[in-house]
């Protein structure tokens, strides 16, 4: 879309920043996200000067941005059924989204601090393989949207139908995998980890964020959100209420 609020912070290569506590070098699948150690990056590893979330409600918080990209999948989705195609301006930002804040970033997040924690205290072990395993799966789907989010290639009805696919199979992959996350993973992940650790990951964490995408960033995420929602016409939340 022409009014996404910080187009420049976005690349080709989706570089993650990740600090200390054990992550000295992961590579995080299709979306090509990075983490490297902190030596490398000292300023990273510098809490802001106001106060952070825990790392927990963070992720959460970042789960938020999520579910209403799954609502905005939703929409296109009953779009293409309807025999409408949908905006490919739009398509193409909530995907970059997705690939960008939630796989490049916040996955990147739960791969090396919060499943590592679980794994070595085996906890929640085969929920954190599966999680993986759609962490993986879920960048295989948003690289086919990126790739199909053209306004030429939606013209295609045989294009619109796998697209609709798509979106229907990351929408009911995500809403039990973060639902799992927000239920168990997370609060796991708090009770295992020492509350001064605790309260540092969420400084690092922060920083992290705001290294990536810019002090204001999940304002701005939430702005484009909203951007994507109105020109859908599912930005009215009363809409969703039940008539009776």
């Amino acid at each position: 879309m022409t009014d996404d609020p910080q187009p420049e912070k976005r690349s080709t290569r989706r570089a993650l920043l990740i600090t200390g506590v054990g992550a000295a070098g992961v590579l995080a699948g299709a979306a090509g996200t990075k983490v490297v150690d902190a030596r490398t990056h000292p300023g990273a590893a510098t809490a802001p000067a106001d106060a952070t979330l825990p790392p927990s409600e963070d992720l959460m918080r970042e789960h938020g941005v999520l579910k209403r990209v799954l609502l905005i999948y939703r929409a296109m989705d009953d779009q293409i059924a309807a025999g409408h195609r949908p905006p490919a301006d739009a398509l193409a930002d909530a995907a970059k989204l997705i690939h960008d804040f939630i796989e490049g970033f916040h996955e990147g997040l739960e791969e090396a601090y919060v499943f590592p924690r679980l794994q070595a205290a085996g906890r929640h072990v085969d929920t954190v393989r599966t999680l993986l395993t759609q962490h993986a799966a879920g960048r295989r789907i948003t690289q086919r949207v990126l790739q199909s989010a053209t306004t030429a290639k939606l013209r295609s009805a045989a294009a619109r139908q796998a697209t609709r696919r798509d979106l229907a199979s990351f929408v009911r992959m995500y809403e039990p995998h973060e639902a799992r996350e927000d239920t168990v993973i997370f609060p796991t992940f708090r009770a295992i980890t020492p509350a001064a650790q605790f309260v540092r990951l969420g400084e690092q964490f922060a920083n992290m964020e705001a290294d990536r995408f810019g002090t204001n960033s999940f304002t701005d995420m939430v702005t484009t959100v909203a951007q994507i929602e109105r020109s859908l016409g599912i930005d009215n939340l009363a809409d969703f209420t039940p008539a009776g």
